[in-house]
């Protein structure tokens, strides 16, 4: 009973807290939602603070132990050999187009709240988000860089900067796509296709000849997935 109660106050606040904005959302409309009692969110989360970072806590560590997962599971079955890199990139895409495309685990509404977050940034939170993103950039970084050992360590940082831009793009919404083919070339909602493409597309990009000139390499923080996906929720699917 604790954890539904629990997964009701969670579910009442993810979907206001996107809707409405952080400051926006009162705790009692969040309990008016839920059609719990206050004293059940100061059980469960002591504060408002808490319970948005366990709202983001909620969808992001379990995303990110599966990208961890599926990397040691590459790195077990390949040993000393190299690791494919289509394989690595889909290691790393999969489990935030799973989670974008399924609602129980969050679908577009979380999606939604990660592009709030950018545009109604708070201090603390994004450090606390940051650091449910620090051991996949580390763990993925070196791992591309192990496959990738002749790409300049800058070249490298770019074009993860990028992957994390595309994949932010695929995740956030579909318009665009249903535009482009006129929803006669693919099936945009079609999960299995759009990650073998994204795959190849991503994976083509991180091996092609380097640039001729780089500047200061990106930023590759949590930060930049949540920037990118600002920018494409700014027109909600439709």
């Amino acid at each position: 009973m604790a954890a539904d109660t629990k997964n009701t106050i969670l579910d009442a606040a993810e979907s206001l807290f996107a809707r409405n904005g952080f400051a926006n959302t009162s705790l009692r409309s969040i309990t008016a939602r839920a059609r719990v009692n206050l004293a059940s969110v100061n059980y469960h989360f002591g504060s408002k603070h808490a319970l948005i970072e366990a709202v983001f806590a909620r969808r992001l560590v379990p995303m990110n132990a599966e990208r961890l997962r599926r990397l040691r599971s590459l790195e077990d079955r390949h040993g000393a050999a190299q690791i494919p890199l289509e394989a690595l990139v889909r290691a790393f895409v999969g489990p935030a187009i799973e989670l974008s495309r399924d609602q129980e685990q969050g679908g577009w509404p979380f999606i939604q709240l990660l592009g709030r977050s950018f545009a109604e940034p708070l201090p603390d939170l994004q450090e606390e988000v940051r650091a449910m993103y620090d051991e996949v950039i580390g763990r993925f970084k070196t791992a591309f860089a192990r496959i990738l050992p002749d790409l300049p360590g800058d070249e490298l940082y770019w074009r993860l900067h990028f992957m994390v831009g595309t994949l932010a793009y695929c995740m956030a919404g579909t318009d665009m796509l249903r535009l482009i083919a006129s929803c006669r070339m693919c099936d945009p909602l079609d999960t299995d296709a759009l990650l073998e493409r994204l795959t190849q597309y991503l994976a083509a990009g991180l091996q092609a000849a380097p640039a001729r000139s780089s500047g200061s390499p990106p930023d590759l923080t949590a930060q930049n997935l949540k920037g990118a996906i600002a920018e494409s929720t700014a027109h909600p699917q439709r």
